[in-house]
């Protein structure tokens, strides 16, 4: 399975791209028998202006809550990378958003999820839109959340 790599916002005015390794998690988690469980994490990287380069996603620790149609994640083992990435690359490498499975072919929210994300971008520090990614079986949904709960649909650049 290949998922694309680079997306641009509806408007065309912000662009993102995935890194191999990041898209290489996405892989290894996709929920392709129908006992999988939901997997998910933090996606780190860089911003340079409106655009982003997404250079990681976590994958779940042991702490996270991981069912069928619902992954909780643990702060245990994500915060941790997270400041690593922050310290060692001197503040360029940034939580970016979050990213979980749906055992589905074209993933799409559920309420849960478009509630969490409004959570979850309210409470940045920096007041960053977060980028919220669901990794399907056959391709991604990616939105970008602002504080507001408004959000800002991606397309895959071919």
């Amino acid at each position: 399975m290949q998922f694309m790599s680079s997306w641009r916002a509806d408007d065309k005015r912000v662009l993102l791209h995935f890194s191999e390794s990041t898209l290489n998690t996405f892989c290894q988690h996709v929920q392709a028998c129908d006992t999988d469980c939901e997997a998910g994490g933090i996606l780190l990287g860089s911003v340079h202006g409106t655009h982003m380069l997404i250079e990681q996603a976590t994958a779940p620790t042991a702490w996270d809550r991981r069912f069928r149609y619902l992954f909780e994640r643990m702060p245990f083992g994500h915060e941790a990378i997270a400041l690593s990435q922050w310290t060692a690359s001197q503040g360029t490498i940034r939580y970016l958003g979050e990213w979980h499975t749906h055992p589905q072919d074209h993933p799409h929210p559920s309420g849960l999820d478009r509630s969490e994300w409004n959570r979850l971008s309210a409470k940045r520090r920096d007041k960053r839109p977060m980028l919220a990614v669901i990794v399907g079986r056959k391709s991604l949904y990616v939105e970008l959340v602002s504080s507001s709960g408004c959000g800002l649909a991606f397309t895959p650049v071919e």
